[in-house]
């Protein structure tokens, strides 16, 4: 099976260092090889073994975990994972985490934190293995883990159907990206123009953390951002964000297209899950739609981008060398679901050129 995964765990909790230990050694692919209180004990670890990756929780003694990060990212790079309270502020303070370079976020409770944590262990094992393969240090290229026993997008939506779906005036984007995607999408939106096409977005994150990513995003881009709420339009010059922990479908009143915002099981182990959007926007949209799928471990959106592609959609994917984790793009490739490849930093002009053929 090859090398396990090294993980140093950091956190001044000694219940969450004992529950993350735990979670993250009984996978058979993982391996905790110390666990520190303070980022100066870190340190010390990371100078005699160097992780593959490092698991930080923020509100630490001596030093707060995001100067720790941006200290080991300009001396030491490696894989960071960032853990924080389940609150606004933490919301916030994490993304501030992953524009100095952490690749994925694991959010916790203010009280409950081992009882929660123990909860999520599926979701914490599958991001320390995304940010394994993310793309911030050199190191042996492992192949793509697959994880098993997923549900498909059938769990929300039956598989689509022939519509007799004429194309229209108006276009509309679908994006999903995962691990290393709330950078990649931050580049792509501040390049559109104020009239861009209407683009609803899934990136896989927890709760409480889409709407101050949203609101983050809109103080930068000449587009309107906001979490999508149940019954949005889908218009021009506006990108809605599917919230964290509930499904984003594509639907149709009329001319119009809108958003259905849903609760419902793990689908491709996400909620939401881009192969629940890309399904529905094949279903409803059709040769009306663009489909965009970007850096992200695992499968999902890869067969949902297949059947946009056979409904007629355009669809793109991002290319290898620009994704911080080529996992979901692969696959859709792999499907024959992608119709260009390109870089990070052609993206949003492909889809205003594919938006208007």
């Amino acid at each position: 099976m090859g090398r396990k995964i090294r993980v140093l765990v950091v956190d001044d909790s000694a219940s969450v260092r004992q529950t993350m230990t735990a979670i993250l050694s009984a996978d058979p692919e993982i391996e905790v090889i110390a666990a520190a209180s303070d980022p100066f004990a870190a340190a010390r670890y990371i100078k005699d073994e160097l992780p593959d990756v490092v698991t930080l929780d923020v509100e630490m003694p001596r030093m707060d975990g995001i100067t720790f990060l941006r200290k080991l990212m300009s001396q030491c790079p490696v894989p960071v994972v960032m853990c924080s309270s389940l609150t606004e502020e933490g919301s916030e303070t994490l993304l501030q985490a992953l524009e100095a370079g952490a690749v994925d976020v694991i959010l916790k409770p203010r009280a409950g934190v081992a009882d929660f944590l123990a909860e999520q262990n599926q979701r914490i094992r599958d991001v320390v293995k995304g940010a394994a393969h993310a793309k911030v240090s050199r190191r042996a290229d492992r192949a793509p883990l697959r994880p098993e026993g997923k549900l498909t997008a059938d769990a929300m939506l039956p598989p689509p159907i022939a519509r007799a779906m004429s194309r229209t005036t108006e276009m509309v984007v679908c994006i999903g990206a995962s691990t290393g995607g709330t950078e990649a999408l931050r580049e792509v939106l501040e390049a559109l123009p104020a009239n861009a096409p209407g683009i609803v977005v899934v990136q896989h994150m927890p709760e409480q953390f889409t709407r101050s990513f949203a609101a983050r995003l809109n103080a930068r881009c000449e587009v309107d951002v906001k979490e999508a709420e149940d019954g949005d339009t889908v218009m021009r010059g506006h990108v809605l964000i599917a919230p964290g922990g509930r499904h984003t479908l594509l639907a149709r009143q009329g001319a119009r297209y809108v958003v259905s915002v849903r609760e419902g099981p793990l689908v491709s182990r996400h909620r939401p899950s881009v192969n629940v959007l890309f399904r529905s926007a094949a279903q409803w949209a059709g040769a009306n739609a663009v489909g965009v799928i970007m850096t992200g471990m695992g499968d999902d959106g890869a067969q949902g981008l297949l059947e946009m592609r056979q409904a007629g959609a355009r669809t793109i994917a991002q290319n290898e060398a620009t994704s911080v984790v080529f996992g979901m793009p692969r696959e859709a490739i792999a499907l024959g679901a992608a119709e260009r490849i390109v870089p990070l930093g052609a993206i949003a002009r492909e889809m205003i050129q594919a938006g208007m053929r």
